[in-house]
């Protein structure tokens, strides 16, 4: 190791004076790292900060969680500090469409337990976790071992697998896993921040935002709002897929879909027919809506969108977005945690009407069934995976409207027509 041990332990920086390491040039922030050992870390990023008023540089910076919903992050911390509450990074990932915390945690996993570490310190936790797949717990093992081999931490570091599960990742069944529960959502009228893991103050926060928090602490706030969309300023990485394998890119918040499609994919605007946004729980937009739209809340909150965790998927224009969906929501229907009655039977019943007229013989009354359904299921649930799911299918009926009257028919619009339905157990 070529920083000494003594060096490493007691060296740190107050994140808004001096710094023993340049900034990251450009966009390329959570990836400017040289590789994923501490050595290269410390070169790039230097010591670790201490988390002077770290709470107030995250709320001047505007960082917003990047796990999905988008939360203010300093406002989220505020709400714990002083507590003693626990603190857990969350890089489960389960959905599908998604690898953008896989790559990270591979990628930058000192960028992580950094944030992790700074964000205890400043709320004043006393117990911090790492919960992710198995896939990517080696590249965490390793990460932890090398802090704690030289002292880089004051407080040790947790690791619970999560299993590979659609709804492993939602933030009470985070709290169940590391308590040795089942992965499934709890039917919680209080809030974690209020009584979560073992009944104590718990933050959950996705390991997206706690590299931010990271580089917020070393760089401050004012040099993270240098890029993005000023509302919710910064970068953010992005899952671009279409039927190719994934990539996964750092881009400026609330960049143009036109471009960020023309700087990394291949595929021309006359070839794209609609792109899917979020993830399986997010919403479909055509592609002429698409050629107009920042990826941003502000600008696809018109269209009924938003970036969710960074999930861009391509539909072009020789696949149906009828299928691509009815796949889909089987296997949402599949990955219920099957506790309550619109999982149980409202999300299998929807999926095999969708499948039907996606696939199949269609019934006349497809159309009805489905609105009548996704009404029902919606706002029902113990959790919010049927409110996701009914969300997915408005968006799909709508954006898909002219091929539902083709499908009616017994026709489609697609040039390639897949006969049976894809299994998307195992889908990157």
């Amino acid at each position: 190791m070529t920083t000494s041990t003594d060096h490493m332990r007691l060296s740190a920086s107050s994140g808004t004076g001096d710094r023993d390491a340049p900034t990251p040039p450009g966009d390329r922030r959570l990836l400017a790292a040289d590789g994923p050992d501490l050595p290269r870390h410390a070169a790039r990023f230097g010591p670790l900060p201490r988390p002077h008023e770290l709470i107030g540089q995250l709320v001047e910076s505007g960082l917003c969680g990047r796990g999905g919903a988008g939360f203010p992050t300093g406002s989220k911390m505020g709400a714990v500090a002083g507590r003693r509450p626990v603190v857990i990074a969350n890089g489960a990932e389960g959905e599908p469409a998604s690898s953008k915390d896989a790559v990270l945690l591979e990628h930058a996993p000192h960028l992580v337990l950094d944030g992790l570490a700074l964000t205890a310190a400043a709320v004043g936790a006393r117990e911090a976790h790492l919960y992710t797949s198995a896939d990517v717990m080696p590249a965490v093992r390793r990460a932890v071992a090398e802090r704690r081999a030289v002292g880089w931490d004051r407080l040790p570091v947790q690791l619970t697998e999560a299993p590979d599960t659609f709804l492993a990742g939602e933030k009470s069944a985070v709290v169940n896993a590391i308590e040795g529960r089942p992965a499934i959502p709890r039917d919680h009228p209080i809030s974690l921040t209020r009584s979560g893991l073992r009944g104590r103050p718990t933050l959950v926060h996705n390991v997206e935002t706690l590299a931010h928090v990271a580089l917020i602490a070393r760089y401050g706030p004012n040099w993270f709002r240098g890029v993005g969309d000023q509302s919710e300023p910064g970068t953010m990485l992005v899952t671009l897929s279409c039927a190719a394998a994934p990539s996964v890119v750092e881009v400026p918040t609330g960049m143009a879909l036109a471009r960020l499609l023309d700087d990394h994919t291949s595929i021309g605007p006359a070839d794209v027919r609609a792109l899917l946004l979020g993830g399986y729980h997010g919403t479909w937009i055509s592609a002429t809506d698409a050629a107009h739209a920042d990826f941003s809340r502000m600008s696809l909150s018109p269209l009924g969108s938003a970036p969710g965790a960074g999930v861009v998927q391509i539909l072009t224009r020789d696949e149906c977005g009828l299928r691509r969906s009815a796949d889909i929501v089987t296997y949402l229907a599949a990955q219920s945690a099957r506790q309550c009655g619109p999982c149980l039977n409202g999300l299998p019943a929807l999926a095999n009407i969708l499948t039907d007229l996606a696939y199949r013989q269609p019934r006349p009354d497809s159309v009805g069934e489905i609105t009548r359904l996704a009404a029902l299921v919606e706002g029902r649930g113990a959790c919010k995976h049927p409110d996701g799911t009914a969300r997915f299918l408005r968006s799909t009926m709508s954006t898909f409207s002219h091929d539902v009257e083709l499908h009616l028919r017994g026709t489609c619009e697609a040039a390639y027509l897949e006969r049976e339905p894809r299994n998307l157990v195992n889908p990157r």
